[in-house]
């Protein structure tokens, strides 16, 4: 744990709706792909899923001018098991909101379906070639910062780990829609390590709704611990967060 005293680099931005959030969001994100294209020649992007990520996503693969043919995407996590076909499939989702829109040619899905620790190596091995420029990321209702639940693994220099999801993230997944029971969603995922998400050179982190508010609270007003583990992310010097007002409604200030 890194308590209280820690000092925080994060700058949250509230909005009042889901829309203009996830607008502003989109300028930023394309204002820094196309900085990286124009810097090196390519960029690398971490894409997060799930419904904190649907206007978002629409806004910015909305935008012009980014060369897309010039992106390489990495995938945050992964339900292992899950076949690309389920509705719940992160890979479905985006294939469908951001590779299919936007003509990405290079991506690299976690692939759930076969051995996972394999899986994870080879994701893993490709991710530490080259600095990682943008992630975005959103916080679960149990403050997870992607499928890292608490208490997070803060430790881990490995890219992507095996985890078990706890009951509270499963229970998002159902009310949320993705799943119609308890007991049809996974009970593990591929997820990216948190010291893995730490090393983008920026992040961009979108948490919109009330249900997200007490986790909001959790992670940018309480310590900076692994019981909340998306806190990390006060430890970033490049860090904005996302909020709507109702994500936002119980810090104290706003």
């Amino acid at each position: 744990m890194l308590g209280r005293g820690v000092r925080s680099f994060v700058n949250i931005r509230i909005f009042d709706t889901k829309v203009a959030l996830a607008d502003e969001a989109a300028l930023q994100a394309a204002a820094s792909l196309r900085r990286a294209i124009s810097k090196r020649g390519s960029a690398r992007l971490i894409a997060a899923t799930g419904a904190s990520q649907f206007e978002f996503l629409e806004a910015l693969t909305a935008i012009p001018d980014i060369d897309w043919h010039k992106v390489e995407m990495f995938h945050l996590d992964e339900y292992v098991g899950l076949p690309l076909n389920h509705p719940a499939s992160f890979r479905k989702y985006l294939l469908e909101r951001l590779i299919d829109k936007t003509g990405i040619q290079r991506y690299h899905f976690l692939d759930g379906e076969k051995d996972a620790d394999k899986v994870a190596r080879t994701v893993g091995t490709e991710i530490k070639k080259a600095p990682i420029d943008i992630a975005f990321v959103g916080i679960g209702e149990n403050g997870h910062l992607a499928f890292n639940d608490p208490p997070a693994d803060f430790e881990t220099e490995e890219p992507y780990i095996i985890v078990n999801l706890d009951e509270a993230c499963r229970q998002q997944q159902v009310g949320e829609g993705w799943f119609p029971s308890l007991a049809d969603v996974p009970s593990q995922a591929i997820s990216m390590s948190i010291k893995q998400i730490l090393k983008a050179s920026e992040i961009i982190c979108i948490a919109p709704d009330a249900r997200k508010a007490k986790a909001v609270k959790a992670c940018f007003e309480g310590a900076v611990s692994p019981e909340a583990p998306a806190s990390i992310l006060r430890t970033h010097p490049q860090t904005t967060v996302y909020l709507d007002r109702q994500a936002a409604g119980m810090l104290s200030r706003q």
